[in-house]
């Protein structure tokens, strides 16, 4: 049954774990990093989605594993597991820029760490399009998670090493893109990101005006989420 498993979400992005809560089915339990403080922040400096999931996923499954902070759940619950997503947007005419880098965008030019607004992202990516007509402004929207038990010791003397490359090696990949454009104005009030510059193909409104109802059937998030509920269900 899958009420057996217990997902510890990757991120404290609550705009992603408002859409993930909605895109996984009821029978799926989960925390976020919200409930657990004192985890660490893992850095995300693989060249891509698959690398930066891989590493969130891996090396937060390894550090709950060696914790105290699962112990009552494992009692309760034999099947816990980290989930890890990186996802961005990839503009053709950009060579698949911003990618990796969709969160930082416009933070590469001053060279500041850490994550630029939507708005100064969207900005920039407005600015460096502009003299693209639409039919070259093809675009997709790319998720990628990763999946990784959390393995704990069955004795003391267990070495962690071997607790890391296990993980990595029973580690899962879901993949889900969403084909579109982009606008050259933006629209929309919801969403997030670059949302209200992205029109997906087959659709006139950006998913910033779709609704997250919509949104939610057709985006790349739950075309991979999708995906990974089909493995436990």
């Amino acid at each position: 049954m899958s009420t057996n498993f217990l997902f510890i979400l990757a991120t404290r992005n609550a705009h992603k774990v408002e859409e993930i809560r909605a895109l996984l089915r009821s029978e799926f339990r989960f925390l976020t990093l919200e409930d657990f403080p004192s985890a660490p922040d893992v850095i995300e400096n693989a060249d891509t989605f698959r690398g930066n999931a891989t590493k969130k996923s891996v090396e937060l499954a390894n550090w709950l594993a060696s914790s105290e902070h699962l112990k009552s759940k494992q009692e309760k619950c034999a099947n816990i597991f980290v989930l890890a997503d990186d996802s961005g947007l990839e503009v053709d005419a950009l060579n698949g820029a911003p990618g990796v880098f969709s969160a930082r965008f416009a933070a590469l030019d001053s060279g500041q760490n850490g994550n630029s607004s939507d708005a100064e992202n969207n900005k920039k990516l407005l600015g460096l399009l502009e003299k693209i007509p639409l039919e070259k402004r093809t675009a997709r929207f790319r998720c990628v998670i990763a999946l990784t038990p959390i393995i704990f010791p069955a004795n003391e003397t267990s070495s962690p090493a071997c607790f890391a490359d296990e993980a990595e090696l029973r580690r899962e990949i879901f993949e889900g893109a969403c084909e579109g454009r982009i606008a050259f104005v933006a629209s929309g009030q919801g969403g997030f990101g670059y949302d209200p510059l992205f029109i997906p193909s087959g659709f006139e409104n950006s998913f910033a005006e779709l609704g997250h109802a919509e949104k939610n059937k057709i985006s790349h998030r739950a075309k991979a989420l999708s995906k990974l509920c089909e493995r436990f269900l």
